[in-house]
């Protein structure tokens, strides 16, 4: 893993999602972003729990949310060996923490178009297939997320730029948040873009030559 969790080496269990590039280049914006001790950080998707980890260390009060059970029990279980608290909680996105409020909220949610459209994936290929334009979650999280943000609080979220970023700096704008794109990567394209890089082709969403997808992190804020 390169850049910012090189050093950070999770455990992982069969069927949840691997520290990768997205993680590693949220992990970046996450580190240059200012976070007083005390600060309450939600980590939505949090999969092995490697960004909520990276957040606890900085002294913050990190909840956790996943829905696959798997991912939790992996999460408390990286807690536990890091020695860092951290709240878990298993629900569907933001269920779990209604009438909460938070200071940051951290989202790598699943962002890959898949040919199956509007089907629901199950098993792994929850944790990157994403719906026939890749916003089966990301429309959702730009509608509920600015309401658990307090005044100045930040939303940093990854996804990739096939699944429409200027999409959601309008539906984040329209909430009222000053949004942007702050960083950006391109990455080879792995197993799961190269099996279906022909009906991306067709759809128009690369072209021929495209060997690399790139990703964003989008960060948005609540004005004060």
């Amino acid at each position: 893993m390169p850049g910012y969790l090189c050093r950070v080496r999770p455990l992982v269990t069969p069927g949840v999602y691997a520290p990768q590039d997205d993680t590693d280049l949220l992990a970046g914006a996450l580190s240059e972003e200012p976070l007083p001790p005390g600060a309450d950080v939600l980590d939505v998707g949090t999969g092995s729990g490697a960004l909520a980890l990276a957040a606890a260390r900085r002294g913050t009060r990190v909840t956790a949310v996943d829905l696959s059970w798997r991912a939790v029990w992996t999460a408390r279980m990286n807690a536990y060996l890091a020695g860092l608290p951290l709240h878990t909680r298993q629900g569907n996105l933001f269920a779990p923490v209604r009438g909460q409020s938070f200071d940051l909220i951290l989202s790598n949610p699943p962002y890959v178009p898949a040919p199956t459209g509007r089907v629901r994936p199950h098993g792994a290929a929850r944790a990157w297939d994403a719906g026939h334009d890749g916003r089966l979650l990301l429309d959702r999280i730009c509608r509920e997320a600015p309401d658990l943000l307090r005044p100045g609080g930040v939303l940093l979220m990854v996804h990739s730029a096939l699944s429409d970023p200027d999409r959601t700096l309008g539906h984040l704008h329209d909430a009222g948040l000053k949004a942007a794109v702050t960083r950006r990567r391109h990455i080879a394209f792995g197993p799961v873009l190269r099996s279906r890089a022909g009906w991306l082709r067709g759809r128009g969403l690369i072209s021929a030559e495209d060997q690399k997808e790139e990703l964003v992190v989008v960060r948005a804020e609540v004005p004060v």
